[in-house]
């Protein structure tokens, strides 16, 4: 192997190495956020539904059902009307979707002020918090997962074929 074959191979592959650690470096600059509303009840088991929307820094949006389950020992019911959730590590919007690992003792009154929660997923972190009416009080383990919600049907076209 010639030595100008070797210098153009290393120049490759520290042109490559750049490229792609600025990729890295752009991907990991992504803010997402995600404003929510949530319902749910517990008895021992613990339930709650809702939907939101995820956007990022980027221009991306996607809209999202939100589903939390779990057990322990707890007993309420509440609301957050008003919930904000960060995501962090993330490279793409797609990375929020999934299931995140929760854990967490709490008591809520009437009318609270707002509570943060922590989620995790690999490399992906939420917090979450927000503002409710309802009572839950206990201690719980479960999931927290995010689902995109598909983009509606579009409706057939009205306009005549074209001839």
């Amino acid at each position: 192997m010639s030595s100008m074959s070797i210098k153009s191979g290393a120049a490759a592959l520290l042109a490559a190495g750049i490229f792609f650690a600025g990729a890295a470096q752009a991907d990991s600059d992504l803010k997402c956020t995600m404003h929510f509303v949530m319902k749910g009840w517990s008895a021992f088991y613990k339930t709650a539904s809702g939907s939101g929307t995820v956007n990022c820094n980027d221009g991306s949006s996607i809209k999202v059902a939100l589903s939390s389950k779990g057990g322990g020992l707890t007993l309420g019911k509440s609301s957050i009307d008003d919930g904000y959730g960060e995501f962090s590590g993330v490279g793409s919007i797609r990375e929020v979707l999934g299931a995140y690992a929760t854990g967490e003792a709490h008591s809520t009154a009437v009318d609270s002020g707002g509570a943060v929660s922590a989620l995790t997923k690999g490399e992906v972190s939420l917090a979450l918090k927000g503002t409710g009416h309802g009572f839950d009080a206990g201690i719980d383990f479960g999931k927290f997962v995010i689902s995109e919600v598909p983009p509606p049907p579009q409706a057939p076209s009205s306009a005549p074929p074209a001839q």
